[in-house]
């Protein structure tokens, strides 16, 4: 291991004391999973608002016609399920609620107004985050049970007719939800300043931590600590 760097690595977070300190924050596989998941989002949201309206059918013409999109939307739709239950699996455990998230939603006109001196240290998610993590796991995994109930190619006979209506509308609402959510969590990624990086190039600046996850980069300083005096 090189001498220039104070490591501690659990789930690709390393520290490294360079001059600026960078703060390894994901590793490539998480953000590989990452983008595949987005990916995946951003043609289900294609496709599905083609058949969303008739006004938007022209939306089909990126994906080759009204056939193919029809085949492709519920298959790419499979591959978002599988790559966001790697998403989940992996940080499910940092976005439990912690005491502080409660503190920091209190102070939310602090953290809009940049005034983070006020608000609690934070460990890697903050209540925001972990809000969009499990509103998005709600939503996508009822978008994946209607959208098995509607898929009438391989499941013609799952449910009845007026069950695979309400299924047609449930599904409906949870994609405009998830298209909320996204747009927040783009929004969120460039207004706070390096947070993109993180999902780019996998590091954060030392400052960057100290100012919005300070609990987190502590906890990977103390355990660096505990690492070196054993």
């Amino acid at each position: 291991m090189s001498k220039d760097k104070l490591v501690y690595s659990a789930r690709g977070d390393v520290i490294e004391a360079k001059k600026p300190v960078v703060v390894n924050r994901y590793r490539g596989f998480t953000r590989a999973n990452h983008w595949l998941t987005a990916g995946c989002m951003v043609v289900l949201i294609l496709s599905g608002f083609a058949f969303f309206h008739p006004a938007l059918y022209g939306l089909t013409g990126l994906f080759g016609g009204g056939q193919t999109t029809r085949w492709l939307h519920p298959i790419v739709g499979v591959v978002l399920a599988v790559s966001f239950l790697g998403l989940f699996l992996q940080m499910w455990k940092l976005n439990l609620p912690r005491r502080e998230d409660v503190e920091w939603s209190r102070n939310i006109g602090d953290v809009l107004k940049g005034n983070e001196e006020n608000l609690p240290e934070l460990g890697k998610y903050n209540a925001g985050q972990k809000l969009v993590f499990w509103g998005m796991t709600v939503l996508i995994v009822t978008m994946a049970v209607t959208g098995v109930m509607i898929w009438e190619e391989y499941f013609p006979g799952l449910v009845s007719i007026p069950a695979r209506r309400v299924a047609v509308v449930i599904h409906a609402l949870a994609a405009v939800g998830s298209v909320l959510i996204l747009i927040l969590h783009v929004y969120a990624a460039f207004w706070t300043r390096g947070t993109l990086r993180a999902m780019t190039r996998g590091t954060v600046t030392g400052g960057w931590a100290f100012r919005h996850h300070r609990k987190w980069l502590r906890e990977l300083a103390g355990r660096e600590d505990g690492r070196k005096a054993e």
